[in-house]
């Protein structure tokens, strides 16, 4: 123990800059010589502590996923080991060559810029049905995203729904504001030679794709932005087929969803759409573009979503340049990585059935439940404390509390060999044909989803894979999940002192909590239904203590691209990271009043208080390059590395007990926000 003490104590002290003030700049005070010691890699566009730990996982699914299929295997591990296999299989893959996405091009109709301009003639099939099919084929939302999932007001049916798409770049802003030309023209040159790799004519193909950006703006235009769309209950509409018909009146409905779902649709269908002036605009736009026009940019999109990702040689190379330009990207990560990557995010619960065989021990799992046990007794206690809450709504939010189940580690399903393969009993793998591999899992998971109509909500389903340092809240299900691949250093080790557990593993648990009761999580009751179930003043009060943070927020400043921070678009994690902090302190000292102190840290002179902070401001070390740090400015609803310490830290008065600090100082000013 004492060994492992000394190195913990290292790790903290090398990431640290003991010459800064910590009530001026904690960030600086915690991770001042970080970045020093990790730059960051030619072939990622930033590095932090959350990618580091990623790294240190993707090392160990390597192992497992190359290791020789043995008698331990089960069916789903097989088909996860020969996925990897086929896809770290360069030989086979040039071999094949392109001619599976010729095939699947010409299934839908083909990519008019890569045929010369007479022989191209639009398919028989409708726009609707060629839509429809990519859905029902690949899981592709084009033009229109779809999907089958519970109703955001009745969360125990699962029904159609309907958004607005995601753009070809990471958002609006880079069709529509003239900062981004250099980006937007990178978009088009990597769209072009692309066609051209693939069959384009050289002097055409340019001029023919200049339509697609064209049409692209256009469709960005009439998409709403992300703050815009911040309250779901605010875009949320249910409607009928029949009505959403009459609305939309140019694009057929009827048959769009007939050919997902493979059987006649009535007009009474119930739809939930979040985006229906997108809807009314896009049946005009449409109706108004010519059909060679639509058909290569849905293509083009089927292609960059599809297949770019997974191609070799003059493919990635040309990627790659693209990448340099949005990201700030410089080099192509070893292959291996991306292997491991895709299997994992394929085929995540066969994956996380290896992962948890040697790498996750059941006293995690039980010292994760103790942790959520105390942090939500925390979470109560500072309910029935808080004084701008009416107590009917108070009542109501501790019933929520007390409701929200925890999902830990892994499923239950993962343990037992013959009910994981019938998962994946659909799912065809082999180990010689990759792209085919990644055509047919996407086949599965189009499946997949299009199943569930019709049946009620499993809300025992785990909807991400456990081998991800990651942690979620369903606001559907009520329920926190903290998969296996997040309990390890720095969040959490059976070796760490409880402050450093806490401050790490148990901020993380008390953020997800918060997030059923921040900006979005608060409209949905203890059952997953979106209802309002708040008095009217409460809300009025909780506006005006979330505004506090929205322009608090947005007074910090992302230094690599001189902006101020999205306070309204980061307010729902920046509620949720305050809230987890306060709450998983409290439950900290309650367990030092039961257990008492433990024995500090040697070479580290510091109280456990303090290690508790420095260890959550330690999760948020890392730093990003400039375009990265722009994508993440216009896209992201997180805020950067430097704010989730300053914001939560400059409105605890924990922590300016703590560190002794100043009231009127920078992390101790006179006026905090606070919501939970």
């Amino acid at each position: 123990m004492k060994e492992e003490c000394v190195k913990t104590a290292a790790s903290l002290l090398s990431a640290m800059d003991p010459n800064a003030d910590p009530c001026e700049d904690f960030y600086q005070f915690a991770c001042g010589t970080w970045d020093k010691k990790h730059l960051i890699p030619e072939d990622k566009s930033s590095i932090n502590t959350f990618e580091v730990l990623a790294d240190r996982l993707q090392v160990i699914l390597k192992g497992l996923l190359e290791e020789t299929i043995n008698r331990f295997d089960s069916s789903a591990t097989i088909k996860a080991k020969l996925f990897y296999k086929s896809c770290m299989n360069i030989s086979q893959i040039r071999h094949i060559g392109d001619t599976p996405i010729h095939e699947l091009l010409n299934s839908f109709g083909g990519w008019p810029v890569i045929w010369n301009d007479n022989d191209w003639k639009p398919p028989k099939y409708s726009i609707e049905v060629l839509l429809g099919r990519l859905k029902r084929e690949y899981n592709e939302g084009i033009i229109i995203e779809s999907w089958i999932g519970p109703d955001d007001k009745n969360s125990s049916v699962n029904i159609l729904q309907l958004d607005q798409m995601q753009l070809g770049l990471p958002s609006r802003d880079y069709f529509l504001k003239n900062n981004s030309m250099e980006a937007l023209q990178a978009y088009h040159k990597y769209m072009t030679e692309i066609a051209i790799l693939l069959g384009a004519n050289k002097s055409t193909a340019p001029m023919e794709l200049l339509k697609i950006i064209e049409f692209e703006i256009k469709m960005a235009n009439i998409t709403q932005t992300d703050t815009d769309r911040h309250d779901t209950s605010e875009t949320y509409l249910k409607l009928s087929l029949n009505d959403l018909q009459n609305q939309v009146p140019e694009f057929n409905w009827t048959l769009y969803f007939n050919t997902i779902l493979q059987f006649k649709v009535s007009d009474q269908e119930p739809i939930v759409s979040y985006a229906m002036n997108y809807f009314i605009e896009l049946g005009q736009l449409l109706n108004n573009t010519d059909r060679r026009v639509i058909q290569n940019y849905i293509i083009w999109r089927l292609v960059q979503s599809t297949i770019l990702p997974h191609m070799i040689d003059d493919f990635q190379y040309k990627r790659l340049d693209f990448k340099k330009i949005l990201l700030g990207i410089l080099s192509e990560r070893s292959r291996w990585r991306d292997c491991v990557d895709w299997t994992n995010k394929r085929l995540g619960m066969a994956v996380g059935a290896l992962f948890i065989r040697d790498n996750f021990s059941l006293d995690s799992k039980v010292t994760a439940m103790d942790m959520i046990q105390s942090i939500r007794e925390a979470f109560n206690e500072l309910l029935n404390e808080n004084h701008w809450m009416d107590k009917q709504t108070r009542i109501v939010a501790k019933a929520k509390a007390d409701a929200m189940k925890e999902r830990i580690g892994y499923p239950e399903l993962l343990t037992n060999a013959d009910e994981l393969d019938k998962e994946y009993i659909m799912l065809n793998v082999t180990e010689d044909q990759f792209i085919r591999n990644v055509f047919n899992v996407l086949k599965f998971d189009a499946y997949q989803n299009i199943d569930v109509l019709r049946k009620p909500v499993d809300k025992d389903k785990w909807s991400t894979e456990p081998a991800v340092v990651n942690a979620f809240y369903n606001p559907n299900k009520n329920h926190i999940v903290i998969p296996a691949g997040i309990l390890q250093p720095l969040f959490y080790s059976q070796h760490f002192p409880k402050s450093l557990n806490y401050g790490g593993i148990g901020v993380v648990i008390g953020h997800e909590i918060t997030h059923g009761f921040d900006d979005k999580g608060r409209q949905f009751d203890k059952n997953g239904n979106m209802i309002e179930w708040w008095d009217t003043e409460t809300i009025n009060t909780f506006r005006e203590k979330a505004q506090c943070m929205v322009d608090q927020y947005s007074k910090y400043k992302m230094q690599e691209v001189n902006l101020h921070v999205n306070g309204r678009m980061t307010q729902g994690e920046n509620i949720a990271d305050n809230g987890g902090l306060k709450q998983s302190f409290r439950a900290y000292k309650k367990w030092v009043t039961k257990h008492g102190e433990e024995p500090l840290l040697p070479g580290i002179d510091m109280t456990h208080d303090q290690l508790f902070f420095l260890n959550y401001a330690q999760i948020w070390c890392g730093s990003m390059r400039p375009e990265d740090a722009l994508t993440k400015f216009r896209s992201s609803v997180h805020s950067p590395g430097p704010t989730r310490v300053w914001g939560p830290l400059s409105n605890s008065d924990d922590f300016a007990k703590a560190y002794g600090c100043p009231s009127g100082t920078r992390m101790n000013p006179v006026n905090k926000c606070i919501v939970w």
